[in-house]
């Protein structure tokens, strides 16, 4: 089994890593910016599980890229989980429209780039499990982060499109709705520790919905029931919130 982790050194997409070396025999290809960092990774995660890791520059952003990148790998991999993105500034992205730009860019524009790319290649292949991670934030627009809601809301609805093309082509779709998360991205910010996952915790979760199948799932599973009951909030009562 071969993985693709876009976005690698995130802490999220690092520990994905390490479990599916772990559980799954998995040789890995860890893809981000850093290089330096990257190859530390790989390293320890090709000595600790004794599988082949392998580190690779990639840019979500530079989507003239995208295809090379993905041509030029050795072997194509069975598994691709997305886990790419910034949180950026809320009021910077409401006054300066390039800051806006480079969340949407990210979060949405460069996944959409490279997922169609690899799509191409798991649909004429017929197999592969392509997991994205979007969140919670793109159910409902909150004051606090709608431009950052906005782009996750894109990418959903961009992963529920694929599912529905690559589903009769026997390619796997899941999208992964991410609550609280204690990582380098949400780092400073004073987060409920009770609905606050780890890495740890959210890879588990990603594992276990590669090995059920399933469509679309919450970390951690309550995340769920919080937004069906924001989701359920009328609109008069919820623009009066302050969230």
């Amino acid at each position: 089994m071969n993985l693709l982790i876009l976005g690698a050194n995130s802490d999220v997409g690092y520990a994905t890593a390490r479990l599916f070396a772990e559980r799954e025999r998995a040789n890995v290809y860890l893809a981000s910016r850093n290089m330096d960092l990257l190859e530390k990774k790989a390293t320890d995660i090709a000595i600790r599980h004794q599988i082949k890791a392998t580190p690779l520059f990639f840019d979500a952003t530079d989507y003239d890229t995208h295809q090379l990148f993905y041509t030029n790998l050795e072997i194509k991999p069975d598994i691709v989980v997305l886990c790419f993105g910034i949180l950026g500034n809320q009021e910077d992205a409401q006054k300066n429209v390039s800051h806006a730009r480079e969340v949407i860019d990210t979060n949405f524009t460069g996944a959409l780039s490279i997922l169609e790319v690899i799509a191409e290649d798991f649909e004429k292949r017929g197999h592969g499990v392509i997991i994205g991670i979007s969140s919670v934030a793109g159910l409902r627009g909150r004051q606090s982060n709608y431009i950052y809601g906005a782009a996750k809301g894109a990418l959903s609805t961009y992963l529920s499109g694929l599912r529905n093309r690559l589903a009769k082509r026997g390619v796997h779709v899941v999208t992964v709705l991410p609550g609280f998360i204690n990582t380098k991205m949400t780092d400073g910010m004073d987060l409920p520790e009770k609905l606050t996952a780890t890495p740890d915790q959210v890879a588990l979760d990603i594992h276990k919905a590669f090995q059920k199948k399933k469509n679309i799932i919450y970390t951690r599973w309550f995340w769920k029931w919080i937004m069906l009951i924001i989701r359920g909030i009328p609109e008069t009562i919820f623009k009066r919130l302050s969230l």
